[in-house]
Protein backbone atom coordinates (compact mmCIF):
# COMPACT_ATOMS: atom_id res chain seq x y z
CA UNK A 1 0.00 0.00 0.00
CA UNK A 2 1.53 3.52 -1.07
CA UNK A 3 0.79 6.42 0.52
CA UNK A 4 1.97 9.97 -0.30
CA UNK A 5 3.17 12.64 2.25
CA UNK A 6 0.01 14.58 1.72
CA UNK A 7 -2.20 11.74 2.70
CA UNK A 8 -0.03 11.15 6.20
CA UNK A 9 0.18 14.40 6.68
CA UNK A 10 -3.71 14.43 6.81
CA UNK A 11 -4.45 11.38 8.85
CA UNK A 12 -1.35 12.44 11.80
CA UNK A 13 -2.60 15.95 11.84
CA UNK A 14 1.09 17.26 10.28
CA UNK A 15 2.66 19.73 8.49
CA UNK A 16 4.73 19.08 5.67
CA UNK A 17 8.27 20.38 5.12
CA UNK A 18 9.26 19.11 1.59
CA UNK A 19 7.84 17.14 -1.38
CA UNK A 20 3.79 16.86 -0.89
CA UNK A 21 3.84 13.79 -3.39
CA UNK A 22 6.71 11.84 -1.97
CA UNK A 23 5.21 8.50 -1.62
CA UNK A 24 5.88 5.49 0.74
CA UNK A 25 5.11 1.52 0.86
CA UNK A 26 7.05 0.30 3.33
CA UNK A 27 8.47 0.94 7.36
CA UNK A 28 11.76 1.55 8.47
CA UNK A 29 13.99 2.49 11.59
CA UNK A 30 15.65 5.62 10.80
CA UNK A 31 19.03 4.19 10.99
CA UNK A 32 18.31 1.81 8.92
CA UNK A 33 15.97 4.05 6.39
CA UNK A 34 15.57 3.15 2.70
CA UNK A 35 14.42 4.78 -0.38
CA UNK A 36 10.56 4.49 -0.30
CA UNK A 37 10.25 4.36 3.59
CA UNK A 38 8.50 6.08 6.57
CA UNK A 39 10.32 6.82 9.34
CA UNK A 40 10.01 8.65 12.68
CA UNK A 41 12.73 10.47 14.77
CA UNK A 42 11.18 10.77 18.76
CA UNK A 43 14.42 10.09 20.52
CA UNK A 44 17.12 13.11 20.36
CA UNK A 45 20.00 10.61 20.60
CA UNK A 46 18.81 9.35 16.93
CA UNK A 47 19.06 13.23 15.82
CA UNK A 48 22.18 12.56 13.93
CA UNK A 49 20.30 9.68 11.88
CA UNK A 50 17.88 12.49 10.04
CA UNK A 51 21.26 13.42 8.06
CA UNK A 52 21.43 10.14 6.72
CA UNK A 53 18.94 8.35 6.07
CA UNK A 54 17.66 7.09 3.15
CA UNK A 55 13.82 7.26 4.11
CA UNK A 56 12.08 9.17 1.72
CA UNK A 57 9.65 10.73 4.50
CA UNK A 58 10.55 10.98 8.45
CA UNK A 59 7.49 11.98 10.98
CA UNK A 60 9.59 14.28 13.12
CA UNK A 61 8.55 16.62 16.42
CA UNK A 62 7.37 20.15 15.52
CA UNK A 63 10.14 21.33 18.00
CA UNK A 64 13.33 19.61 16.40
CA UNK A 65 15.74 22.27 14.82
CA UNK A 66 17.60 21.39 11.99
CA UNK A 67 21.48 22.57 11.58
CA UNK A 68 22.10 20.93 7.89
CA UNK A 69 20.23 20.28 4.58
CA UNK A 70 18.53 17.13 4.53
CA UNK A 71 16.76 14.66 1.71
CA UNK A 72 13.77 13.04 3.50
CA UNK A 73 10.51 14.79 3.31
CA UNK A 74 9.44 16.01 6.88
CA UNK A 75 6.12 16.11 8.39
CA UNK A 76 6.12 18.09 11.60
CA UNK A 77 3.75 16.84 14.37
CA UNK A 78 3.03 17.41 18.08
CA UNK A 79 4.47 14.20 19.24
CA UNK A 80 6.28 11.93 16.23
CA UNK A 81 5.72 8.42 17.80
CA UNK A 82 2.37 9.04 18.81
CA UNK A 83 1.68 9.63 15.26
CA UNK A 84 3.58 6.89 14.22
CA UNK A 85 1.97 4.67 15.91
CA UNK A 86 -1.61 6.23 14.93
CA UNK A 87 -0.56 5.17 11.55
CA UNK A 88 0.57 2.19 12.32
CA UNK A 89 -3.21 1.45 13.61
CA UNK A 90 -4.40 3.28 10.14
CA UNK A 91 -2.19 0.80 8.02
CA UNK A 92 -3.11 -2.30 10.19
CA UNK A 93 -6.91 -1.46 9.88
CA UNK A 94 -5.90 -1.06 6.24
CA UNK A 95 -4.28 -4.69 5.66
CA UNK A 96 -7.62 -6.17 7.84
CA UNK A 97 -10.61 -4.81 5.32
CA UNK A 98 -10.98 -7.93 4.37
CA UNK A 99 -14.76 -9.26 3.26
CA UNK A 100 -16.46 -12.62 2.27
CA UNK A 101 -16.58 -16.15 3.33
CA UNK A 102 -13.76 -18.55 2.23
CA UNK A 103 -14.15 -22.03 1.00
CA UNK A 104 -14.19 -24.64 2.65
CA UNK A 105 -15.76 -23.02 5.66
CA UNK A 106 -18.41 -24.13 7.95
CA UNK A 107 -21.71 -22.18 8.99
CA UNK A 108 -24.43 -23.89 11.07
CA UNK A 109 -27.65 -23.03 9.99
CA UNK A 110 -28.31 -22.30 13.94
CA UNK A 111 -25.81 -19.09 13.48
CA UNK A 112 -25.71 -15.69 12.74
CA UNK A 113 -23.86 -12.91 11.76
CA UNK A 114 -23.67 -9.34 11.09
CA UNK A 115 -22.59 -7.20 8.00
CA UNK A 116 -19.38 -7.31 6.28
CA UNK A 117 -17.94 -10.72 7.67
CA UNK A 118 -14.67 -11.90 6.93
CA UNK A 119 -14.29 -16.27 7.40
CA UNK A 120 -11.38 -17.70 6.23
CA UNK A 121 -11.21 -21.04 4.95
CA UNK A 122 -11.40 -24.34 7.15
CA UNK A 123 -13.05 -22.14 9.86
CA UNK A 124 -15.78 -23.49 11.34
CA UNK A 125 -18.61 -21.80 13.22
CA UNK A 126 -21.23 -24.04 15.21
CA UNK A 127 -24.92 -23.56 15.91
CA UNK A 128 -26.55 -20.31 18.33
CA UNK A 129 -23.35 -18.47 17.21
CA UNK A 130 -23.91 -14.35 17.24
CA UNK A 131 -21.59 -12.90 15.37
CA UNK A 132 -21.62 -9.04 15.29
CA UNK A 133 -20.86 -6.28 12.19
CA UNK A 134 -16.92 -6.12 10.47
CA UNK A 135 -15.53 -9.62 12.32
CA UNK A 136 -12.55 -11.11 10.88
CA UNK A 137 -12.19 -14.70 11.89
CA UNK A 138 -8.63 -16.02 10.02
CA UNK A 139 -8.56 -19.43 8.54
CA UNK A 140 -8.49 -22.46 10.69
CA UNK A 141 -10.59 -20.97 13.41
CA UNK A 142 -13.10 -22.78 15.17
CA UNK A 143 -15.95 -21.80 17.29
CA UNK A 144 -17.96 -23.71 19.45
CA UNK A 145 -22.04 -23.49 20.21
CA UNK A 146 -23.42 -20.31 21.82
CA UNK A 147 -20.40 -18.03 21.39
CA UNK A 148 -21.03 -14.08 20.92
CA UNK A 149 -18.82 -12.14 19.20
CA UNK A 150 -19.21 -8.73 19.19
CA UNK A 151 -18.73 -6.22 16.63
CA UNK A 152 -14.89 -5.26 14.90
CA UNK A 153 -13.26 -8.42 16.65
CA UNK A 154 -10.67 -9.76 15.01
CA UNK A 155 -9.56 -13.42 15.47
CA UNK A 156 -6.46 -15.12 13.88
CA UNK A 157 -5.73 -18.35 12.65
CA UNK A 158 -6.02 -21.18 14.55
CA UNK A 159 -8.05 -20.02 17.55
CA UNK A 160 -10.48 -22.11 19.32
CA UNK A 161 -13.22 -20.38 21.06
CA UNK A 162 -15.31 -22.55 22.88
CA UNK A 163 -19.04 -23.01 23.97
CA UNK A 164 -20.89 -20.38 25.48
CA UNK A 165 -18.27 -17.95 25.51
CA UNK A 166 -18.60 -14.69 25.34
CA UNK A 167 -16.09 -12.21 23.14
CA UNK A 168 -17.14 -8.38 23.44
CA UNK A 169 -16.25 -5.60 20.60
CA UNK A 170 -13.53 -4.14 19.22
CA UNK A 171 -11.07 -7.09 20.64
CA UNK A 172 -8.10 -9.12 18.78
CA UNK A 173 -7.86 -12.58 19.51
CA UNK A 174 -4.34 -13.60 18.36
CA UNK A 175 -3.17 -17.32 16.51
CA UNK A 176 -3.33 -20.82 18.95
CA UNK A 177 -5.23 -18.69 21.77
CA UNK A 178 -7.70 -21.24 23.05
CA UNK A 179 -11.05 -19.63 25.05
CA UNK A 180 -13.19 -21.68 27.42
CA UNK A 181 -10.97 -24.97 27.47
CA UNK A 182 -12.16 -26.78 30.86
CA UNK A 183 -10.64 -25.40 33.94
CA UNK A 184 -8.14 -27.69 35.86
CA UNK A 185 -10.95 -29.30 38.60
CA UNK A 186 -10.32 -32.82 39.72
CA UNK A 187 -11.61 -34.35 42.90
CA UNK A 188 -9.44 -37.17 45.31
CA UNK A 189 -11.23 -40.17 45.90
CA UNK A 190 -11.09 -42.60 48.40
CA UNK A 191 -9.42 -45.21 45.94
CA UNK A 192 -6.08 -42.67 45.30
CA UNK A 193 -6.85 -41.21 42.48
CA UNK A 194 -8.91 -38.33 40.59
CA UNK A 195 -12.59 -37.52 39.67
CA UNK A 196 -13.06 -34.90 37.01
CA UNK A 197 -15.26 -31.97 38.26
CA UNK A 198 -17.23 -30.74 35.04
CA UNK A 199 -16.68 -27.11 34.16
CA UNK A 200 -20.09 -25.95 33.53
CA UNK A 201 -19.50 -22.03 33.59
CA UNK A 202 -17.76 -19.89 30.33
CA UNK A 203 -15.50 -17.38 29.84
CA UNK A 204 -16.46 -13.68 29.32
CA UNK A 205 -14.04 -11.25 27.62
CA UNK A 206 -15.11 -7.49 27.20
CA UNK A 207 -14.79 -4.67 24.82
CA UNK A 208 -10.92 -4.02 23.60
CA UNK A 209 -9.22 -7.03 25.35
CA UNK A 210 -6.18 -8.07 22.99
CA UNK A 211 -4.44 -11.63 23.88
CA UNK A 212 -1.40 -12.91 22.64
CA UNK A 213 -0.53 -16.08 20.64
CA UNK A 214 -0.83 -19.18 22.81
CA UNK A 215 -2.29 -17.93 25.87
CA UNK A 216 -5.07 -20.00 27.37
CA UNK A 217 -8.35 -18.69 29.11
CA UNK A 218 -9.95 -21.83 31.22
CA UNK A 219 -13.40 -22.21 31.34
CA UNK A 220 -15.24 -21.42 34.94
CA UNK A 221 -16.42 -24.09 36.80
CA UNK A 222 -19.80 -22.17 37.61
CA UNK A 223 -20.22 -18.55 36.99
CA UNK A 224 -17.77 -17.07 34.69
CA UNK A 225 -13.78 -16.14 33.95
CA UNK A 226 -13.92 -12.76 33.34
CA UNK A 227 -11.31 -10.62 31.57
CA UNK A 228 -12.92 -6.81 31.69
CA UNK A 229 -12.54 -4.01 29.72
CA UNK A 230 -9.01 -3.00 28.26
CA UNK A 231 -6.92 -5.91 29.50
CA UNK A 232 -3.63 -6.82 27.60
CA UNK A 233 -2.17 -10.24 27.39
CA UNK A 234 0.59 -11.18 25.97
CA UNK A 235 1.69 -14.47 24.80
CA UNK A 236 1.92 -18.00 26.42
CA UNK A 237 -0.38 -16.63 29.57
CA UNK A 238 -2.34 -19.09 31.70
CA UNK A 239 -5.60 -18.10 33.32
CA UNK A 240 -7.42 -20.31 35.44
CA UNK A 241 -11.11 -21.19 35.77
CA UNK A 242 -12.85 -18.44 37.93
CA UNK A 243 -10.17 -16.02 37.89
CA UNK A 244 -11.19 -12.40 37.06
CA UNK A 245 -8.65 -9.76 35.66
CA UNK A 246 -9.65 -6.03 35.84
CA UNK A 247 -9.94 -3.16 34.04
CA UNK A 248 -6.92 -2.18 32.27
CA UNK A 249 -4.44 -4.77 33.51
CA UNK A 250 -1.32 -5.88 31.64
CA UNK A 251 0.35 -9.29 31.88
CA UNK A 252 3.56 -10.28 30.26
CA UNK A 253 4.36 -13.51 28.82
CA UNK A 254 4.28 -17.12 30.70
CA UNK A 255 2.19 -15.59 33.86
CA UNK A 256 -0.04 -18.10 35.51
CA UNK A 257 -2.89 -17.07 37.80
CA UNK A 258 -4.26 -20.10 39.45
CA UNK A 259 -8.18 -20.83 40.06
CA UNK A 260 -11.05 -17.84 41.62
CA UNK A 261 -8.09 -15.17 42.14
CA UNK A 262 -8.82 -11.81 41.22
CA UNK A 263 -6.87 -9.24 39.30
CA UNK A 264 -7.91 -5.45 40.22
CA UNK A 265 -7.23 -2.55 37.76
CA UNK A 266 -4.39 -1.09 36.41
CA UNK A 267 -2.04 -4.07 37.41
CA UNK A 268 1.08 -4.97 35.73
CA UNK A 269 2.36 -8.36 36.32
CA UNK A 270 5.80 -9.01 34.73
CA UNK A 271 6.81 -12.14 32.80
CA UNK A 272 6.61 -15.88 34.49
CA UNK A 273 5.09 -14.20 37.25
CA UNK A 274 3.10 -16.49 39.17
CA UNK A 275 -0.02 -16.12 41.53
CA UNK A 276 -1.48 -18.83 43.84
CA UNK A 277 -5.80 -19.51 43.62
CA UNK A 278 -8.23 -17.36 45.59
CA UNK A 279 -6.17 -14.89 46.33
CA UNK A 280 -7.12 -10.86 45.81
CA UNK A 281 -5.01 -8.77 44.56
CA UNK A 282 -5.60 -4.84 45.08
CA UNK A 283 -5.71 -2.09 41.82
CA UNK A 284 -2.18 -0.73 40.41
CA UNK A 285 -0.49 -3.58 41.76
CA UNK A 286 3.16 -3.81 40.20
CA UNK A 287 4.54 -7.85 40.54
CA UNK A 288 8.19 -8.14 38.93
CA UNK A 289 8.90 -10.99 36.50
CA UNK A 290 9.25 -14.58 37.93
CA UNK A 291 7.54 -13.29 41.06
CA UNK A 292 5.71 -15.60 42.99
CA UNK A 293 2.49 -14.38 44.79
CA UNK A 294 1.16 -16.57 47.63
CA UNK A 295 -0.80 -14.05 50.02
CA UNK A 296 -3.49 -11.14 49.53
CA UNK A 297 -1.96 -8.04 48.05
CA UNK A 298 -3.12 -4.51 48.88
CA UNK A 299 -4.07 -1.68 45.96
CA UNK A 300 -0.47 0.32 44.89
CA UNK A 301 1.41 -3.12 46.09
CA UNK A 302 4.98 -3.41 44.40
CA UNK A 303 6.14 -6.52 44.74
CA UNK A 304 8.98 -9.13 43.48
CA UNK A 305 10.53 -12.62 44.47
CA UNK A 306 9.51 -16.10 45.56
CA UNK A 307 7.47 -15.47 47.85
CA UNK A 308 6.97 -11.93 46.98
CA UNK A 309 7.83 -8.94 49.02
CA UNK A 310 7.68 -5.42 49.06
CA UNK A 311 9.96 -4.74 45.68
CA UNK A 312 12.39 -2.27 47.92
CA UNK A 313 12.88 -4.83 50.70
CA UNK A 314 13.78 -7.20 47.98
CA UNK A 315 16.20 -5.37 46.42
CA UNK A 316 18.20 -4.58 49.76
CA UNK A 317 17.69 -8.43 50.75
CA UNK A 318 19.07 -9.48 47.42
CA UNK A 319 22.30 -6.93 47.92
CA UNK A 320 23.35 -9.56 50.93
CA UNK A 321 22.47 -13.04 49.27
CA UNK A 322 24.48 -11.59 46.09
CA UNK A 323 27.06 -11.08 48.95
CA UNK A 324 26.46 -14.57 50.92
CA UNK A 325 29.64 -16.03 49.94
CA UNK A 326 32.34 -13.08 51.09
CA UNK A 327 29.96 -13.00 54.60
CA UNK A 328 30.31 -16.79 54.69
CA UNK A 329 33.97 -16.55 54.38
CA UNK A 330 34.76 -13.45 56.96
CA UNK A 331 32.36 -15.83 59.76
CA UNK A 332 34.54 -18.32 58.98
CA UNK A 333 37.54 -16.70 59.65
CA UNK A 334 36.54 -14.93 62.46
CA UNK A 335 35.58 -18.60 63.80
CA UNK A 336 38.87 -19.58 63.58
CA UNK A 337 40.39 -16.74 65.49
CA UNK A 338 38.11 -16.94 67.84
CA UNK A 339 39.21 -20.61 68.71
Amino acid sequence: MKLTASQIAEITGGSIEGDSKATVSKLSKIEEGEKDSLSFLSNPKYTPYIYKTRSSIVLVNNDLILDQQIKPTLIRVVNSYEAFSKLLDFYQQMKSEKEGIETPSFISEGATHGKKLYLGAFSYINAGCKIGNNVKIYPQVYIGDNVTIGDNTIVFSGAKIHSDSVIGSDCIIHSNVIIGSDGFGFSPSSEGNYTKVPQTGNVIIEDHVEIGAGTTIDRATLGATIIRRGVKLDNLIQIAHNVEVGEHSVIAAQAGIAGSSKIGRHCMIGGQAGIAGHLVIGDRVQIQGQSGVLKNLKDDSVVQGTPAIDFKRYSKSYVHFRNLTTHINELNQLKKKSQ
